[in-house]
């Protein structure tokens, strides 16, 4: 049965569900140096970034800067979706998104003031948060990623800088980049300028980053490669799939590119290869592009 997806700020139940979840996620030790099985997601999303994918140009990654950007992270999305329905014994249960071109419509002094960083819901600001469910006392951040690239140990708080200077992207960019019929194109990483996925992932200042931006705005764990520390990041990505999702909906005649026999395209990029991740039997960006019957998102036609 597929589950329905929500608006973390419309559905206070979801909210309530994926706050626990997590909770309970990052508890689940699984080695006695205190890693947990939300950990296993931050050095994942860390060890993908890490491993760059021939040709190696333009930093692109087996999860970044190239089309394997959407699969690989609906891909993540589905296991930790698994695991939140497994540990709150809820097959029902759905991951939240956060729309922030929503909240990136308002004034740049009001964006902060979201409820999405109300007390209830994700916390606020600071190094550390000092508010909501993810202070240090429930959510110690135990490994991260060193300006070197590199994985290390940790005990501390939760880090965010709210606003960082810039704006969210706006209802108006998204509907930007949803009406870009072309997926991906060659050189396939993040100078060009005329793909979707490109737009959505947010290389580019022009037109309008997503993704990124979204990454940057929030600022603290967010900018690192061990962004998962954060549970916003998930809230993100859900809806940088909804977006994803609403461009299918969309574009039902266009198909996933690089094809497997595009010439010069990417290694672990094409859609017949295999992810990087720790699941046997790995999927490919093709097992991915039909998720109907494992979940769909309450709306789409905001965006479209």
């Amino acid at each position: 049965m597929a589950v329905t997806r929500s608006d973390i700020l419309t559905n206070a139940a979801a909210r309530d569900a994926y706050i626990k979840g997590v909770t309970r996620l990052k508890k689940e030790l699984l080695s006695p140096n205190g890693l947990s099985t939300y950990d296993t997601f931050v050095t994942w999303h860390h060890q993908a970034m890490m491993k760059m994918t021939p040709p190696t140009q333009n930093e692109r990654n087996s999860a970044h800067r190239g089309p394997i950007f959407l699969p690989w992270h609906r891909h993540m999305l589905m296991q930790l979706e698994n695991h939140l329905q497994r540990v709150l014994q809820d097959a029902t249960f759905a991951l939240p998104y956060w729309n922030w071109g929503a909240d990136g419509d308002q004034p740049s002094n009001q964006q902060p003031q979201s409820p999405l960083w109300a007390a209830n819901c994700m916390g606020g600001d600071g190094d550390p948060v000092a508010t909501g469910p993810f202070t240090l006392h429930n959510w110690p951040v135990v490994v991260e990623s060193t300006s070197t690239g590199n994985l290390r140990s940790t005990n501390r708080g939760l880090r965010r800088g709210i606003g960082n200077g810039v704006d969210l992207p706006t209802s108006q960019d998204v509907k930007t980049a949803v009406a870009n019929s072309t997926y991906d194109v060659s050189p396939w990483d993040g100078t060009e300028v005329n793909s979707f996925r490109n737009q959505l992932e947010g290389w580019q200042p022009d037109p309008p980053q997503l993704h990124n931006l979204v990454h940057v705005w929030v600022g603290g764990d967010m900018g690192i490669s061990t962004s998962p520390n954060d549970p916003v990041f998930f809230l993100n990505h859900c809806n940088v799939d909804r977006i994803w999702s609403a461009w299918q909906a969309k574009n039902p005649g266009s198909h996933y590119e690089p094809q497997q026999n595009t010439p010069g395209a990417p290694i672990g990029h094409r859609e017949n290869d295999k992810l990087n991740t720790f699941l046997n039997p790995k999927p490919t960006p093709a097992d991915l592009l039909d998720v109907s019957s494992v979940y769909a998102y309450d709306t789409i036609t905001d965006i479209l």
